[in-house]
Formats: C-alpha cells, structure tokens, sequence
C-alpha cells in the first residue's frame, strides 16, 4: 500500500490565495499557514516561508517583534481569523471568527508587520 501524496508548500499556499481569510502567521513559537477551515501546516522555517508567501502575495501577520504582553491580549482576548468560512457578525471578541483584515489591523496597530495587506484595505 503507497502512502499517500503530500501537498508542497506551495500548492498548500495556492489553496490558501484561494481560501477567504487564508493567510500566514508567524510567532515566536513558529509559523502556521492558514489554507482552509481548520487546515494548517505549522513549522519553524519562518523566512524561507515567509519570504515565498510574500512572492506569492499571500496575506502574512508576523508578530514576532510586539511587546509579548500585547501579543498575548491579541490572541487571547481578540477574535480568531475566520477561514474558509463566513465571519461571525460584529462586535468581534475572543472566541468568535472576524475578517482577516480586522485581525490584521488590531495586529498593526500594535505593531506586527503585516505583509500584502495594505492598510488602506484593513
């Protein structure tokens, strides 16, 4: 019996081009690429990733750089990206599944970079 085939990164970031809200986030404890409702591929390799998603125009959040505490407060108490799947209706708080764009901006504003988001579109 043949295992069965692996998708490559990136036809796991083409899924993820073509899912609503799929995206790349990276933290201090690695990256997770977001490519469909509860798919991901996690791992460590955070540049060699990111720098192919950022080639690929895929959406990234990278929090490495912001203040732990905020970061915490972020993932904690903040929504979660909704992934292949509709939005919860406003308001958006821990627990319920918001646009990509509104994590992106809460994450900006405390400074992650946020990567082919223009923050004309968050």
């Amino acid at each position: 019996m043949n295992a069965p085939e692996r998708d490559s990164t990136e036809d796991l970031i083409g899924r993820a081009l073509r899912t609503e809200g799929g995206h790349l986030s990276i933290g201090r404890g690695g990256f997770s690429l977001h490519f469909g409702r509860g798919c991901t591929l996690s791992g460590y390799d955070w540049e060699s990733i990111k720098a192919t998603c950022i080639s690929c125009g895929l959406p990234i959040i990278d929090s490495r750089e912001i203040p732990f505490d905020e970061a915490f407060r972020l993932a904690v108490r903040g929504p979660m990206i909704a992934v292949g799947q509709p939005a919860d209706a406003p308001p958006w708080g821990s627990l319920s599944n918001a646009p990509l764009r509104v994590v992106a901006a809460a994450y900006r504003a405390a400074g992650a970079d946020v990567v082919n988001l223009p923050a004309d579109e968050l």
